[in-house]
């Protein structure tokens, strides 16, 4: 009996270490799965441009050559109609990284948040770099190259310390979030310093079309580095406007300067692209090229119209077809979901944003997008856009389009047309769409044949239904992204307090201005 149950025991030790052997094998083999798919995971890299509509050569652009952007475009998939949710940085930037629509989340007024009043992000929002952080990912934010700035100019780090080590400044890239955040959401402002085989989630931040911004002897430097890098410059007399745009020397020359700095900006890009091929990582790196809003000119940046919310926005990388373009409507913000996805990170199911890539993707039948406060100066505008539709809503429609600005009034364009119009010089349409004393409360274009928004169809008596149709729709969207709305007055003060620290005599005088318009009604 005793002989028995020994036997019985050692037949059970047998067994249950038969057992603990196959419980290691099979998490050795769980282990070492989840180990290859996350060496598998694909580095995420954003190149995020200021101030540059899609004036490329693979957008039909035929004045200038951009190859390195060009050839994201065909070994990747190339979005004709994507659209920032907000055309100017500020607001543009708190969208993207959030994935959220700036009127949901509070950051929709230029530079907002920066004063003694703050804007704290609603408890279910995260921005996506924490949310790629969280998975493993090194986060970073910078040039995307070693030794070069966001302008493509070599670092000037100012000498050494006291150990020999080079001083290293101002090498993180451009936030401009208007939310409380926490700056180690980004470990670094390069990828050169993570774990082996972990993956990168890098954002590069481009100067863009501020490359031709500045003084006279600013812009004069900037053409001879154009000449000492690309060979020469755009000849502004080539150069095509828009129909509202006199082709007066200083906007023809500005616009010139611009499509130069679109030549610098494919250049900064290539540099990158071989940085990624040298490291051998360009096939594992899904590469995302957008900017954060339209050419800053009189009808562009801050405004809903074609010239400030229309983007280039190409995708290139793991999973990505190849010389595809995509003619659907596309929101900016959709880079975090997609970004998240090709990660293999859930998206949150508050964000707005969209997977376009995923197999169960519907695309959008409208996209949206909302102007506030840019600086001193108070606005409130809102468009939807459908298939052939764009209709925007002017909220001040008393107050004239080109409001006072002290950014955009020290412009030599601006100053160009202002002087044109008090000379009475301009064509009629500059002087309908530029410079009329109050706005329509309703616009509405056929964009898809009134390429630069001009004919405004919202008194048409034929265009009723459609002005009707896009009025609910987008009531329909602020209701349900509960959009913030106009800025209070205590916010619009705090604010303004850290406009007054500059000193500037023409801020100032705007400010009083707005406030007098507010009271009167207008």
């Amino acid at each position: 009996m005793r002989e028995t149950n020994s036997f019985f025991r050692e037949l059970l030790r047998c067994n249950q270490q038969a057992v603990r052997i196959c419980v290691v094998f099979l998490f050795a083999i769980f282990a070492s799965d989840r180990l290859c798919t996350a060496q598998e995971r694909p580095n995420i890299l954003w190149f995020i441009v200021d101030d540059m509509s899609a004036h490329f050569s693979c957008y039909g652009e035929k004045l200038i050559q951009t190859p390195a952007v060009d050839r994201l475009a065909a070994e990747g998939t190339l979005f004709t109609r994507a659209y920032v949710t907000a055309p100017v940085c500020s607001a543009c930037r708190s969208a993207l990284i959030t994935g959220m629509y700036q009127t949901t989340i509070g950051s929709h007024h230029h530079r907002s948040g920066r004063g003694e009043l703050k804007i704290h992000l609603p408890e279910d929002v995260t921005p996506v770099p924490a949310l790629f952080q969280k998975a493993g990912y090194f986060t970073c934010i910078g040039s995307g190259l070693v030794d070069h700035d966001f302008r493509n100019v070599t670092y000037n780090d100012g000498g050494r310390n006291k150990r020999g080590n080079s001083i290293i400044r101002n090498r993180m890239g451009k936030t401009d979030y208007n939310f409380e955040w926490d700056p180690n959401i980004f470990l670094s402002h390069d990828w050169a310093g993570r774990a082996a085989n972990q993956p990168f989630f890098m954002q590069v931040q481009l100067h863009g079309g501020k490359l031709r911004e500045g003084p006279p002897e600013a812009r004069a430097a900037f053409r001879q580095r154009v000449i000492d890098e690309l060979g020469s410059v755009t000849d502004p007399k080539r150069v095509s406007l828009p129909p509202y745009y006199p082709r007066e020397p200083a906007l023809l020359e500005d616009w010139a300067m611009y499509l130069d700095s679109v030549r610098l900006t494919d250049l900064h890009v290539n540099r990158v692209i071989a940085r990624l091929e040298k490291e051998r990582l360009l096939e594992k790196t899904l590469i995302i090229f957008m900017t954060d809003h339209g050419i800053s000119h009189a009808r562009g940046k801050q405004f809903l119209y074609d010239e400030g919310t229309h983007i280039p926005f190409v995708v290139r990388g793991p999973g990505i077809s190849k010389a595809t373009t995509r003619p659907d409507m596309i929101e900016h913000i959709d880079m975090a979901a997609l970004s998240l996805a090709a990660a293999g990170i859930s998206i949150p199911a508050s964000m707005q944003a969209h997977n376009v890539f995923s197999k169960e993707y519907q695309p959008r039948d409208a996209v949206f997008a909302a102007r506030d406060r840019c600086d001193e100066t108070v606005e409130r505008l809102r468009s939807v856009r459908t298939d052939r539709f764009l209709y925007i809503r002017n909220f001040y429609p008393q107050r004239p389009h080109l409001q006072p600005n002290a950014y955009k009034d020290g412009k030599a364009i601006v100053q160009t047309l202002r002087t044109a119009h008090a000379a009475g010089t301009l064509s009629a349409v500059s002087e309908s769409l530029l410079f009329s004393p109050t706005r329509p409360a309703e616009e509405l274009y056929e964009y898809a044949i009134d390429r630069w928004q001009i004919t405004n169809l919202a008194n048409h008596a034929d265009f009723q239904d459609q002005l009707g149709s896009h009025r609910h729709r987008l009531d329909q969207w602020m209701i349900a992204t509960q959009d913030k709305g106009s800025e209070s007055e205590a916010m619009y003060d705090s604010d303004m307090a850290e406009y007054l620290k500059k000193q500037n005599p023409e801020v100032e005088k705007n400010m009083a201005l707005m406030k007098q318009w507010a009271q009167a009604g207008k």
